[in-house]
């Protein structure tokens, strides 16, 4: 299980290069994890998925 500074790293890191296509990826990736059978991993790839949606801040209406 990775540290919850790395998520919140590799969360940073792909949403400055991809933007909100970043949050996307995060959850395809976690689908894929889970489909194989890997469940850990698949739920570091939503925790990540998460620490991107609070850097996006609240929606604008």
């Amino acid at each position: 299980m990775i540290s919850e500074l790395q998520v919140h790293t590799i969360a940073r890191q792909m949403f400055e290069k991809h933007g909100l296509a970043a949050i996307a990826q995060a959850a395809r990736n976690a689908v894929a994890c889970e489909d194989r059978g890997e469940v850990e991993e698949a739920n570091e790839w939503r925790h990540i998925e998460e620490a991107m949606k609070m850097m996006r801040g609240p929606h604008q209406s």
